[in-house]
């Protein structure tokens, strides 16, 4: 497939990984953060067992850093965030949320302390880098936020570590769960990573100089296919048995993390302010009216996600919505995530919902799907012998 072949114009921009992708395989892209993204290497059920037996490279240089430096960088990120980073170390991960002034959330990116006055937010799909920028201009503090020259890669599957001693040596096995390091592979300068989403054991490989992209992607291919690494996409079907979040899908600003059950992420006792604290503390106080929870969907197997809201009935009645849905060969069930009222959200409620091929029903269940405990991502451990349902 000629490269012309991809025409949504040059106001989006290409990965520097984008040529070797297509040389690789790549059959169609979709737009996230203003960039191209590959979203079509073959068959998505293939890429599923791909990523789950064995490990996929996957081209997420849409994940742009906003990069915030400078004395009062760290008083500046707690103030984006509602999560407490008094205890974060340099060298660590965090999952963090970045709210609004009435508490709705704008991103859920993955953060990373550099040093004390260094900060990158590896962001999901929305402007950020604009947001942050227009907070510092009259915050008072002295910082500077820019989009660093950063691309970052993801290696992902139960091979992924093997992979990864065979590029970097037998002392990246050290490298714990949310923790990263700073480092060189043939003189390209790279930040690696023990995060990713697909919730199997993986890594971020983080370029920092784009005009190695090509290099880096073809090294990476060749040292892993010996251990059976794929070119591959995320996979909607392994994030969604991981009950991992899609920005604009399962999230967006008019969501608040109480009722993603992402209570953990929000300390409303710490002394530091932060944006949308006032609106997060009256929405503990008074409680939420609606919930995500898990969905299995009854009925045949489902040919791909979906790719428009479903509505969700009880008795008739609208209740919510399917946000992100597909079918899980590994569970051979119809999953889904869902936000619906309270007052249904209970485990083993019934409902129905509106497909694009009419109305069937369906039962709450637990989420995540498949190894609740993330014991593959953390630690690389077998799965779970039985999956929740």
């Amino acid at each position: 497939m000629q490269l012309q072949d991809f025409g949504f114009g040059t106001q989006i921009r290409k990965s520097p990984y984008f040529d070797a992708t297509v040389r690789w395989g790549a059959a169609g892209f979709s737009v996230y953060n203003h960039m191209y993204i590959p979203r079509d290497f073959g068959d998505p059920e293939q890429n599923f067992w791909n990523l789950v037996n064995d490990a996929i490279l996957c081209d997420v240089a849409v994940e742009r850093q906003v990069e915030i430096t400078g004395p009062d960088a760290a008083q500046f990120v707690q103030m984006l965030t509602p999560r407490d980073l008094s205890k974060m170390a340099v060298g660590q991960c965090k999952y963090v949320l970045i709210c609004n002034a009435e508490g709705g959330i704008l991103n859920d990116p993955i953060l990373l302390k550099l040093a004390e006055d260094h900060f990158w937010l590896s962001l999901a799909d929305s402007d950020i880098l604009l947001w942050a920028q227009g907070v510092a201009v009259h915050s008072g503090l002295h910082v500077s936020i820019c989009e660093p020259d950063v691309s970052p890669l993801q290696l992902q599957g139960p091979k992924s570590g093997q992979i990864m001693e065979a590029l970097f040596g037998p002392e990246i096995m050290d490298l714990r769960y949310y923790w990263f390091r700073e480092m060189e592979l043939d003189g390209i300068p790279l930040v690696v990573s023990r995060t990713g989403w697909s919730s199997e054991l993986g890594y971020e490989i983080y370029l920092r100089d784009s005009t190695y992209g090509d290099a880096l992607w073809q090294r990476i291919m060749a040292v892993g296919m010996a251990f059976g690494l794929k070119p591959g996409h995320t996979s909607t079907i392994r994030r969604i048995e991981g009950g991992m979040l899609s920005y604009h899908a399962d999230a967006d600003i008019h969501t608040n993390p109480f009722e993603l059950g992402l209570d953990r992420l929000v300390n409303l006792d710490m002394e530091a302010d932060f944006i949308g604290k006032f609106a997060l503390q009256r929405m503990r106080d008074n409680g939420i009216t609606r919930k995500q929870v898990g969905l299995v969907i009854d009925g045949d197997p489902m040919t791909g996600p979906n790719t428009a809201f479903w509505t969700v009935n009880a008795g008739g009645a609208p209740v919510g919505k399917v946000t992100s849905a597909v079918y899980s060969p590994r569970l051979k069930k119809n999953i889904a995530l869902a936000m619906v009222d309270i007052a249904v959200a209970e485990l083993g409620t019934g409902l129905e919902v509106l497909t694009h091929q009419g109305e069937t029903t369906a039962t709450v269940v637990e989420r995540p799907f498949y190894d609740p405990r993330k014991r593959l991502a953390a630690t690389g451990a077998a799965a779970p012998a039985q999956a929740l349902a």
